[in-house]
């Protein structure tokens, strides 16, 4: 048996029929393509007969992607498959997924009908997809819910009639893992002539089983999962790709089976899904959520310190994230401040240590988060180290009718340097004009304004986070002026640069 696992995604067809998720043409194209970076075998990229904008959708993602198969699915019905043969006609590979319901509850209350015609239904769908493309998948809706030995003679006759893959849902989310693997199981030694084809798993997650489900039909013989980007899907959703994924790579000596996903894109996969469909991630979502790399308990954020496999199975790296985040709170210990200090550029003595704890376990208990600008408040210019590059003058003109424009005159190690410029504003002139004076290439990646106090008065606390040659620091500053902390939180970043300090 084969231990390649072939990813079959159908986030722009299951997991796009979530109530106000819906997409327009081009962010489906756009969705396609990072399925494809992501290394995605099969895309369904709709439901073609479903509406026009569904058809539109799959005849531009079939001409937008290169190398994965396009999916279109069907109903057992001839003007279904015709549509969908009509909407995958530029797609370089295409596939026809037509299926119907196979258990009690589909046969005789959805479908009116009965065990045998239903078996003709199949057979009929399956040879005249036949004639239309090559790959054929046949669904047995509700598979999870079929009695296995009807189900076994369904797919035996739907495999003679030319089914390239036999898709074994459980639509419900109804079985129990070792229900689902036994049920593979049952067909792998059942069925003649399963060997030929690939069989596929589509587990919902109405009690939660989703993943579960689907790597026991996976340690069964399946060799395709159906799956979507962050688990999304009718009710409670579809399994997740990611989830699967990154079971298969952290238990590779157990499962032994492969998948062509690049991992390292599934971060950045997840975040897209997640905007254009407007569906936020939840902070605990196995793999992609916020939290999943996250530490805020002391015993957790020493242990993950020392060795980050104490408290990691996976490298974040691995999904895209650049690194764990140590969360500050009222449960952090020294060593997690400390860690945090050295990166904000803070180099304390044990005992000024002791006593930044003790103010920030007090700040701690009244905030659910420490910022970073709220530790450099706490430890104060005093104990940082002498400041190469000081601010020494500045003016700024702006207003209505002028263009913002930034004077500034620094102080380089005792050597005073000028500078004129303009900007958007008065702190991206008065930015610009610093920039003039250092001629180094530093990106400034974020910038973040908060308040201290209350009032017209008021003491304004500014983060920058710049990047130089592909490392980041932070800088912090606080004044009245929100100019003037603007440009003192920009130099405090850059007195940590490696090349300020030589």
């Amino acid at each position: 048996m084969s231990d390649r696992l072939f990813i079959f995604d159908t986030t722009l067809r299951d997991g796009e029929q979530v109530p106000g998720c819906q997409l327009n043409t081009i962010e489906k194209i756009e969705v396609a393509k990072a399925l494809e970076d992501l290394g995605v075998d099969i895309i369904e990229a709709g439901f073609p007969i479903s509406s026009p904008g569904d058809f539109e959708s799959v005849v531009e993602i079939s001409k937008a992607v290169t190398w994965p198969v396009i999916c279109g699915l069907t109903r057992a019905v001839r003007k279904d498959i015709d549509v969908a043969a009509d909407a995958l006609r530029y797609a370089r590979k295409k596939r026809i997924h037509t299926g119907i319901g196979t258990s009690f509850y589909h046969i005789h209350y959805k479908l009116n009908s009965n065990p045998d015609e239903i078996l003709e239904r199949a057979v009929e769908a399956v040879k005249y997809s036949k004639k239309l493309v090559e790959d054929v998948e046949f669904y047995a809706e509700d598979a999870g819910r079929s009695d296995n030995e009807y189900l076994a003679r369904v797919i035996e006759a739907v495999i003679k009639a030319g089914a390239t893959v036999v898709n074994i849902p459980d639509t419900t989310g109804y079985c129990l893992p070792e229900e689902f693997g036994a049920k593979i199981k049952y067909l792998v030694e059942n069925v003649k002539g399963i060997d030929k084809v690939v069989i596929s798993t589509h587990c919902h997650n109405d009690l939660g089983m989703a993943t579960a489900n689907t790597i026991a039909g996976i340690m069964n013989g399946a060799r395709q999962a159906e799956v979507t980007i962050n688990g999304i899907g009718e009710r409670a959703g579809n399994t997740s790709l990611e989830e699967v994924v990154m079971i298969l790579k952290s238990r590779h000596k157990v499962l032994g089976v492969d998948t062509n996903i690049r991992t390292q894109n599934i971060y950045h996969t997840s975040r897209l899904v997640s905007t254009l469909m407007n569906m936020p991630v939840q902070p605990n979502k196995a793999v992609v959520g916020r939290n999943a790399f996250a530490h805020s308990s002391g015993i957790h954020q020493d242990g993950v310190l020392k060795h980050r496999e104490n408290y990691e199975i996976m490298d974040p790296r691995d999904v895209g994230v650049n690194e764990s985040s140590i969360l500050l709170t009222a449960r952090s210990g020294r060593a997690a401040l400390s860690h945090r200090l050295e990166l904000l550029g803070f180099k304390l003595d044990k005992e000024k240590l002791n006593k930044v704890y003790e103010e920030f376990l007090k700040l701690a208990d009244k905030k659910k988060e420490i910022r970073d600008d709220d530790i450099a408040l706490l430890v104060g210019d005093a104990t940082r180290q002498e400041k190469r590059i000081k601010l020494d003058f500045l003016q700024v003109v702006a207003g209505k009718t002028l263009v913002p424009t930034a004077t500034i005159r620094l102080d380089i190690a005792g050597e005073k340097f000028n500078a004129t410029s303009s900007g958007n504003g008065p702190v991206d002139a008065a930015i610009n004009a610093v920039k003039q004076i250092i001629h180094r290439q530093v990106i400034l990646d974020e910038f973040l304004i908060q308040a201290i106090t209350r009032g017209s008065d008021d003491v304004g606390k500014v983060h920058i986070q710049v990047e130089y040659e592909h490392n980041i620091y932070h800088g912090f500053g606080a004044h009245t002026d929100i100019i003037t902390a603007s440009v003192e939180a920009f130099l405090d970043a850059l007195n940590k640069l490696p090349m300020i300090e030589d």
